[in-house]
C-alpha cells in the first residue's frame, strides 16, 4: 500500500520512481524504501494505527533542486510528513544524490 501511494504521489514528476532499485538509463531517477514500520496507536490491544517511516532518494548528475522542492510539495499534499534531508555525492558514479526522509500514519488493516 504504501509503496503505491508513494509512486502515486509522485507520477506528476515524470521522473522514473522505483522501489529499491533503478535499473534504467535516465541520468535523473528516484529510489525509494519503508525503513521503518510499526504500531503508533491501540485500541482494545489491537493496532489501530500504523507508522511508516520512508526514505525517497534523488539522484542525478545535475541539479535536483526544483525535483527535491516538488518531492516535498506532493508528498506532503499525500499527508506525509518531512523528518529531514541530507544531500550527498556519489564519488563512485559521480552522481549527485539527496535522501528525503518522511513519515506517513494510516489507519491498521491488521485488526481484521
Amino acid at each position: 500500500m504504501i509503496n503505491k501511494l508513494i509512486i502515486d504521489a509522485l507520477n506528476p514528476l515524470n521522473i522514473p520512481v522505483c522501489f529499491q532499485r533503478y535499473s534504467g538509463k535516465g541520468e535523473t531517477y528516484i529510489t525509494f524504501h519503508e525503513y521503518f514500520s510499526g504500531g503508533e496507536d491501540y485500541e482494545d490491544d489491537r493496532e489501530s494505527l500504523t507508522a511508516h517511516y520512508v526514505q525517497v532518494d534523488v539522484w542525478s548528475k545535475g541539479d535536483y533542486a526544483n525535483i527535491v522542492k516538488n518531492i516535498k510539495e506532493l508528498l506532503l499534499k499525500a499527508r506525509f510528513k518531512r523528518l529531514n534531508e541530507i544531500d550527498l555525492y556519489e564519488q563512485d558514479t559521480k552522481i549527485y544524490h539527496k535522501g528525503l526522509k518522511f513519515y506517513y500514519l494510516e489507519e491498521s488493516d491488521l485488526n481484521g
